[in-house]
């Protein structure tokens, strides 16, 4: 029997241990951290370490960095050790591997990215997070962009991010098929604050389109 491939799911921009705790005993398989201090979701290390001491085991922790200083990265992996980084600005893929740990490459949708030429670029990158940021837009807006510019063909794990809630992912993961996605403000009530339901009914919408019929 042919298994049926299994969506992953991040829940981003997580700022409380609750909503941490929430998100994985709903199925979410990883949460992400934002540093990043011009962001309404953004944490400090100090909640950043409660949020995972919180967690339960097999939950992986993504650190989100914009064009950080290295120092500051080196020192949140150091007092909040993640699984996975990921860069959301202009990065370059010399500065994303110099950290020593995986990484997310975040593609700009926003501002007319193209995904071959990204794949290209960031040949060392664990996956690539396509976001409707660029432009004038930063990510966690709640806005999408069209999925039809998504090329079919790809090489590497492709995180679809952008504009998810619980009534588009299905449609979503049907059309797109990407490796994971990745909520954040479709999950809120308020930014930074997840709903517990949302979050649910979120993850419900992945688990049913890949249900077999």
């Amino acid at each position: 029997m042919t298994p049926i491939p299994r969506t992953r799911v991040k829940i981003c921009g997580i700022t409380r241990p609750e909503d941490g705790v929430a998100a994985a005993r709903l199925g979410a398989d990883a949460i992400g951290l934002v540093f990043h201090p011009p962001s309404p979701r953004f944490v400090d290390l100090e909640t950043a370490r409660r949020i995972v001491a919180a967690l339960p085991p097999f939950i992986a922790v993504v650190s989100l960095f914009v064009n950080a200083e290295p120092a500051a990265v080196k020192l949140a992996i150091d007092r909040v050790p993640p699984y996975l980084l990921q860069f959301h600005g202009d990065e370059e893929p010399d500065y994303c591997v110099s950290f020593g740990l995986p990484y997310l490459k975040a593609v700009p949708m926003g501002a007319g990215a193209d995904v071959l030429d990204y794949e290209r670029r960031f040949a060392t990158a664990a996956g690539l997070l396509l976001d409707s940021h660029g432009g004038h837009q930063m990510g966690g807006t709640g806005h999408g962009f069209d999925w039809t510019r998504i090329p079919a063909e790809r090489h590497k794990p492709l995180i679809l991010a952008g504009g998810l809630h619980p009534g588009n992912v299905a449609a979503a993961i049907r059309q797109v098929r990407p490796y994971a996605v990745d909520v954040s403000s479709g999950v809120e009530t308020a930014k930074g604050i997840k709903d517990a339901e949302l979050m649910r009914t979120f993850l419900r919408g992945v688990y049913d389109c890949e249900s077999p019929a």
